[in-house]
């Protein structure tokens, strides 16, 4: 695309967005990964997907994880992870991501959950990564609809109810969400360390432990997500970068390539309502 920065170094690095005018809440995404890392981020989405080939390595709960060909990802809404080859031929893969109200809405299941977030499976691993490449090709609402409804019935196997959260999660759950309703501006520790009721030092360590990242990867994350909503909506990426607490543009585009692996100006050209 003319004007569109590259949004990796390696060319043998490709990353493809799409969303569904008529199925808002849905996410596509194809990619094929050799030499990028990502940095630690985050979906504010279920996302389900599969590895066709090669494999990846990624830290995800505080846990290191690799998926190789055919094993199907699972991850939880707001779980921060990275990404990166484990070989030199890299790893090519297909996700969905799935607003949370949309599943509960299609489905009338409420507190969805993935325990494990990747497993062995080649024949269900062929159906997801099937379905969402059907859903990429299709234009037809119905044909959309019944495709997702098809996806949903392949991956349901693997869901459970939402967990029981430890004893003292509550305290870092308000800290999570304080971060949601205040990404936009400039936070300090002591501003975060006084919801948790903790003294600095403790609450950055105590975090930590929680959540497995620290509060400015957390920050930035979420900051990132928004970013991405901002942009599908058609907004410049100033102002993007304004309203999501960050220095400039260019401090957008560094923040959003490294977590995305994309150009927040390419992801807007392939997202963006008409």
């Amino acid at each position: 695309m003319e004007g569109v920065p590259e949004q990796f170094i390696d060319e043998r690095d490709s990353a493809r967005f799409r969303h569904l005018a008529q199925l808002p809440g849905v996410e596509l995404y194809h990619a094929h990964i050799s030499r990028y890392a990502f940095e630690p981020h985050t979906h504010e989405a279920f996302g389900i997907g599969a590895i066709e080939s090669g494999a990846e390595r990624f830290r995800y709960r505080g846990t290191q994880h690799v998926a190789p060909t055919n094993a199907i990802v699972t991850m939880n809404p707001d779980e921060i992870h990275t990404g990166e080859a484990v070989g030199e031929e890299g790893w090519r893969y297909r996700m969905v991501y799935l607003d949370p109200d949309l599943l509960e809405q299609v489905t009338g299941v409420r507190h969805w959950w993935f325990r494990d977030v990747t497993r062995l499976d080649a024949l269900r691993a062929r159906q997801i990564s099937g379905h969402i490449y059907a859903l990429w090709h299709t234009d037809d609402p119905l044909a959309q609809q019944g495709v997702l409804l098809d996806l949903i019935d392949t991956f349901r196997p693997l869901a459970q109810h939402a967990p029981q959260r430890p004893e003292g999660a509550h305290r870092f759950e308000r800290v999570r969400e304080y971060l949601h309703d205040n990404y936009m501006r400039s936070l300090t520790l002591d501003d975060l360390a006084s919801v948790a009721s903790l003294s600095p030092y403790h609450f950055q360590r105590q975090f930590k432990a929680h959540f497995h990242v620290t509060p400015h990867q957390m920050l930035m994350a979420i900051r990132l997500w928004r970013a991405k909503h901002f942009l599908t909506q058609g907004m410049p990426a100033a102002d993007v970068a304004a309203l999501t607490g960050l220095t400039d543009q260019s401090h957008l585009t560094r923040a959003f390539t490294l977590r995305y692996g994309i150009t927040p100006v390419r992801y807007q050209k392939q997202v963006a309502r008409r």
